[in-house]
Formats: structure tokens, C-alpha cells, sequence
């Protein structure tokens, strides 16, 4: 079988695991019901790229109509996608989430290449993305006239992500139920912008729609460039798959979280986008990096400093939700021996990963080094498609190499293939539209094979190296008071 061999295949990076022998058990704790779930997946799914990304999806579209058209059919997307992941996370419910389901229908190679375009692009991207966007939001109301400083920013961005990792490691407990907090802000600052659009259709002065299809962009490339930035406003909604192993009652309340967040989000999005372009002109929005904060200006007044503040929480919780569920694909992958064995302890007094959720803050403070959002955007959204379009293959491979695989929930045949078909395309297309971002992406992942052989498939590795990995395992040990998690009795 696939996940036999990708057992066999595996080598621990570390020359010997660390251990200490507690009186409890140390590991990670099913603590999420279906509301933490349903949190969760609205927590990051509501976060930056809304206040973001309607600018890059109307610039590649060309026009308001088709702008619309692909906000969406990406909700409708990431609803195919999600329906296809809750067969895939409840017929193999490991945490993990993509690097999981890749390992167990390709081997392992495919799966640590994921995890090594996870760990080194989407994910401190993502979160620096996200930090960027908070700093943008707090610190535009300061410098109205001029854009704020960049240095500014990625200091404020720094302060952010370093700050929630600390939050992490201290409890996921009291990150979940900040999420269940968050979430109504989220839902209050989405719910003042499309008050705002409908107070402007209601005064009838709205007149951006009647020529709505002006400028339509026709190349099939730009068209799938403008998805990617659909795409990553909805990226969040497989995350919950990363912490099945925290999920109490996973075949249960996995798929009905799915089912309940994201055709809320869909009809949030659209109407949030139909505000927005109901009170500002296509000109006004790409001229903006605070499309929320321009429009809350133009519609309430002295009222408008209320918005970047809500948007500025939103979007605290949307990066708190993303390093929790991030650092455990780290840490799965480390406990696999895919990554060195340090990033797999858990700490005694906290019962959290907190080296990889440090490891992940390093990465994500390191890709501060640039603050052009929109470019850090369309690196992580090639690169995640690239590999949910793999996980859904190898949806259909186990479902012909492995029919009797036990499956609470499995869907139409048809909607995987869909769906695969429509990866494809986005995949595929912007390959001559934006040669560099993905030229980079497959580098990277090219990349990987070779240490991939060195670090994974080489076993007789020197003994010095060993003692180093030995030393760097030891350390960390002592820094974050961690263990090896306890197995399940």
C-alpha cells in the first residue's frame, strides 16, 4: 500500500529521537467541536483577502462584470474543492491536510514535496501577507495624504506575527475561543460595508453597473491570473483538515463545518464586492491599498475610523487562526521524518508544538523583506493550486487503486473530476502571463528533490551530521521544554 511505503521510505532526519518521560501524557488535545470548526474556516477565510484582493481580481479582469463572475465562481470552487477534501479528510483522518492525503496515494517524495513548498512559500507568505495587510489598515488612517512608510509597515507586521506566535504557543485553547470572538467582528466590518452598498443603490446614484462589461479582458492566461486573486481571498477553506487529529468527532463535524462556512462566505463576498463597487469607481479601487478604508471614508463620515480598526481585528484573527493550523502541517511532517525531529516536540506545560510554530515565524518574518503584496500573492495561490490539483488526483487514484477504503462520506465521481479539470486550467494558464512568479514556484519545487534524497533518502549520513542534528534536537529540547507527543492508547 501507498502509506506502507511511504512509512518505509521515510527516515528520520534526526540521528536519535529526545525523550522525556512524564507522569501525564503529552500531545496534542481534541479541543475543537463543530463551532470552533465553523470559526476556524471563517476565521481565515475572512481575513485579508477580502479587504485586499478585490483590486488585483478587478485589474486582471478588466471590467466590473467579469470581476463579479470570478468572485463568484471561485466561491463555487472552493465549495467543490471543500466537498472533495471532506472525502478525503474523513477517509483519511490524519492532520495534515494535503501533505497527508499526497503521501498516502503517492509515496513519499511527492508528499515531502508539498510540505516543502508549504513550509518555504505559501505559508510565511501567506502570513506575511497577512501582517502586511493589518499594518496597512492601521497605519493608512495616519498618513492620508501619502502612503505609509514601508519600513513602517513590515515593522508593524513583524510585531504582529511574532506576537500571535507566542499567542500559539501558549494555548490553542485561547486561540480557538479568540476565534469564536473575532468572528463576529469579522462578520460586523463585512456586514458595515454591504450596509453601506445598499445605502448607496437606495439613494440611486449607483451608475458603475450600467456599462459593467467595459473592458472585459478575453486573454484565457489573464482571466486565470484574475482567479488567483479570488482564489487566495478564499484560501483557508482545506485548513481545518490540517487539525483533524484535534477535531472531536471529525466524520461528523468536519464536513458539516464545511458545509455551513462556505456558502456563507460565497454570499458574503459577492455582496461585499457589490458594495464596494457600488460607492467607488474602478479607478478609485485600484488606486487603493485599503479598498475598505476608502470606501468606509466615502460612506460614514466621521464614523470611517471604525472600519480599518474592525478590519484590523478581522484580520489579527485570520493570521492568530492561519499559524495555528500551518505550525501543525510542520509538525506532522516532522513527526513523519520529512523535517528534523525537533519541529515534531510538543511542549509539556502547554500541550503545543511550539518549535514549529517558531520555525514558521522565522520563515514568515523573513519573507517581510519585500511588501508588494499582490506579488507574494500570486507566488503562494500558483503554487497551493498546484498541489490541491495533485490531491485531488490522488482523490481519483485511491478511489480506482483502493475502492474499499473506508469512506463516511463519498461524493459524485463527477465533481473531483470537475473540479481537477478547473485546477487545471488556473494551474496551466498563467504559465506565459506571469513567467516569473511561476517559474520561481517550480524552481523551488524543484528544489526539493535534491534534499529530499540527501536528507530523506540517504541513510547512511555521516556521524558528524548526525551529532549536529542530535545537538540542534537537544537544544530545542531544552528551550521550549518539549517532547515527543504521547501515542494514542
Amino acid at each position: 500500500m501507498c502509506s506502507s511505503k511511504m512509512a518505509d521510505d521515510t527516515v528520520s532526519v534526526s540521528s536519535q529521537k529526545v525523550l522525556v518521560e512524564g507522569d501525564g501524557k503529552t500531545r496534542l488535545k481534541k479541543d475543537l467541536g463543530l463551532l470552533e470548526g465553523v470559526a476556524i474556516i471563517l476565521g481565515i477565510i475572512i481575513g485579508s483577502g477580502i479587504f485586499v484582493s478585490p483590486k488585483g481580481v478587478l485589474r486582471e479582469a478588466g471590467s466590473v462584470g467579469l470581476s463579479l463572475v470570478v468572485w463568484g465562481l471561485c466561491g463555487f470552487l472552493s465549495m467543490l474543492g471543500a466537498l472533495c477534501y471532506a472525502e478525503l479528510g474523513t477517509s483519511i483522518p490524519k492532520s495534515g491536510s494535503d501533505y497527508a492525503y499526497i503521501g498516502e496515494a503517492f509515496g513519499s517524495l511527492p508528499s515531502f514535496l508539498y510540505l516543502w513548498d508549504a513550509i518555504f512559500i505559501f505559508v510565511p507568505t501567506t502570513n506575511a501577507i497577512m501582517g502586511l495587510t493589518i499594518a496597512n489598515y492601521l497605519a493608512q488612517p495616519l498618513f492620508p495624504d501619502c502612503d505609509p512608510p514601508d519600513s513602517a509597515l513590515r515593522l508593524i507586521a513583524a510585531v504582529c506575527i511574532t506576537g500571535l506566535t507566542l499567542l500559539n504557543c501558549w494555548s490553542t485553547r485561547v486561540t480557538t475561543q479568540l476565534q469564536n470572538v473575532v468572528m463576529i467582528t469579522k462578520l460586523l466590518a463585512l456586514g458595515l460595508v454591504i450596509v453601506g452598498g445598499g445605502m448607496a443603490f437606495y439613494s440611486g446614484k449607483v451608475t458603475m453597473f450600467d456599462n459593467m462589461w467595459e473592458g472585459t479582458a478575453t486573454d484565457p492566461g489573464q482571466i486565470a491570473v484574475s482567479f488567483y486573486s479570488g482564489i487566495f481571498s478564499y484560501a483557508g477553506w482545506n485548513y481545518l483538515n490540517f487539525m483533524t487529529e484535534e477535531l472531536k468527532d471529525p466524520y461528523r463535524n468536519l464536513p458539516r463545518a464545511i458545509y455551513i462556512s462556505l456558502p456563507l462566505v460565497t454570499v458574503i463576498f459577492v455582496l461585499a464586492n457589490v458594495s464596494y463597487l457600488a460607492v467607488l469607481t474602478p479607478a478609485a479601487m485600484l488606486s487603493s491599498d485599503a479598498i475598505a478604508v476608502t470606501f468606509s471614508n466615502r460612506m460614514f463620515g466621521y464614523l470611517a475610523p471604525i472600519m480599518p480598526a474592525l478590519i484590523s481585528i478581522s484580520t489579527v484573527g485570520s493570521l492568530s487562526c492561519h499559524i495555528m493550523t500551518s505550525s501543525r502541517l510542520c509538525f506532522v511532517g516532522a513527526r513523519n521524518g520529512h523535517f528534523p525531529d525537533f519541529l515534531s516536540f510538543v511542549t509539556v506545560k502547554y500541550n503545543s508544538p511550539a518549535p514549529a510554530l517558531v520555525f514558521l515565524c522565522i520563515l514568515s518574518l523573513m519573507c517581510l523583506s519585500t511588501s508588494n503584496i499582490y506579488r507574494l500573492i500570486d507566488y503562494a495561490a500558483f503554487v497551493e493550486s498546484m498541489f490541491i490539483l495533485v490531491a485531488i488526483a490522488g482523490l481519483l487514484y485511491l478511489r480506482y487503486t483502493r475502492p474499499d477504503l473506508p469512506r463516511p462520506i463519498k461524493i459524485t465521481l463527477g465533481i473531483p473530476i470537475v473540479f481537477l479539470l478547473i485546477c487545471t486550467f488556473l494551474v496551466f494558464l498563467p504559465l506565459y502571463v506571469r513567467p516569473v512568479e511561476v517559474g520561481m514556484g517550480l524552481l523551488i519545487t524543484a528544489c526539493g528533490v535534491p534534499v529530499y534524497l540527501l536528507c530523506i533518502r540517504w541513510k547512511d549520513k555521516p556521524s558528524w551530521l548526525l551529532m549536529c542534528l542530535h545537538k540542534l534536537g537537544y537544544t530545542s529540547q531544552k528551550i521550549f521544554l518539549g517532547v515527543k507527543e504521547d501515542k494514542e492508547d
